[in-house]
C-alpha cells in the first residue's frame, strides 16, 4: 500500500532518468502526482518520456545533464527551481559500471566510475542542499548497489565507488539531525537495466545472463524509492536493500 496523496505536487529530480531504474522511478512518481524533472545525458530519450508523461496529465520536464560536471548539475538544480519553485527531493541514480579484474583495469574506466558514481552524487549535494536549507526541508535518495555489500571479482572499483557513496550518505544523515534534510540509500541487486551495456564483452555477457535469469523489473526499485519518499517528514528510511529472492 502507499499514501496516494503523499507525493501529490511534490517536485522530484531524478538523474539517470533515460532508462532502467531512473526511468521507472520517474514514471511511478508521475503516476503518484509528483512534478518530475527527468535528468540524463540522452536528451532525446528524456524529452520523449517527458512528453508521454505530460500527455498523461503529469507535470514533467526534461533537462540534459552530465552529473560528472558540477556546472551541469548546478544548472539542473537552478532550472528545476525556476520551473517549479523548489525541489522536494533529489534522486541521485545516474551510474556507470566498467568491470575488470584489478590487474587488468583501465584508468579511464576507473575514473569514469569515480566521476559518475561518486562525484555525481557530490555535485548533486553541492547544488541541492542549499535549496533544501532555504526551504527548510528536502530529501536525498541515492541509488547505490549490493555490489558494495558483497564484493565480487571484477567489481572492486565499481563497489568502491558505491561504498564511497554509501559513506557520504551516512555522513549526510549524521549531519542532518536538525530535521531539515532526510536521506535514503537504496541498494539494488540484479535489476534488468542497461548498466551492462558499457562493459567489455565477457563482463557484459555474464551480467546480462544474470539479469535475464532472475533480474528484477526496475519498477521494484522504483517502488522502494517511492516508499521512502512517501514517509511523513519525521520518518526517515535510512537504508533499503532490494534484491531478487534467489540472488546469493
Amino acid at each position: 500500500m502507499h499514501d496516494g496523496a503523499a507525493l501529490q505536487g511534490k517536485t522530484i529530480v531524478v538523474t539517470g532518468a533515460s532508462s532502467g531504474i531512473g526511468l521507472a522511478t520517474a514514471e511511478l512518481l508521475a503516476q503518484r502526482g509528483a512534478n518530475v524533472v527527468l535528468a540524463a545525458r540522452r536528451t532525446d530519450r528524456i524529452a520523449a518520456l517527458a512528453s508521454v508523461l505530460r500527455d498523461g496529465g503529469a507535470r514533467a520536464t526534461a533537462i540534459t545533464v552530465d552529473v560528472s560536471d558540477a556546472d551541469s548539475v548546478q544548472a539542473l538544480v537552478d532550472e528545476s527551481v525556476r520551473s517549479f519553485g523548489g525541489i522536494d527531493a533529489f534522486v541521485s541514480n545516474a551510474g556507470v559500471a566498467r568491470l575488470a579484474r584489478l590487474e587488468d583495469g583501465d584508468a579511464a574506466d576507473w575514473n569514469a566510475m569515480v566521476d559518475v558514481n561518486l562525484r555525481g552524487l557530490l555535485h548533486g549535494l553541492t547544488a541541492v542542499l542549499p535549496v533544501f536549507r532555504r526551504q527548510g526541508h528536502g530529501h536525498v535518495v541515492a541509488v547505490v548497489s549490493t555490489s558494495g555489500i558483497k564484493i565480487s571479482p571484477t567489481m572492486g572499483v565499481y563497489a568502491a565507488t558505491k561504498n564511497a557513496a554509501r559513506t557520504v550518505m551516512e555522513a549526510l544523515r549524521a549531519e542532518s539531525t536538525d530535521g531539515v534534510v532526510r536521506t535514503t540509500e537504496i541498494s539494488p541487486g540484479f535489476v534488468r537495466t542497461e548498466l551492462a551495456d558499457g562493459m567489455d564483452e565477457v563482463s557484459r555477457e555474464q551480467i546480462q545472463a544474470g539479469m535475464r535469469a532472475f533480474g528484477l523489473d526496475p519498477v521494484a526499485v522504483a517502488r522502494a524509492v517511492c516508499f521512502a519518499l512517501e514517509q511523513p517528514h519525521d520518518v526517515e528510511i535510512g537504508s533499503l536493500t532490494i534484491r531478487p529472492t534467489i540472488q546469493d
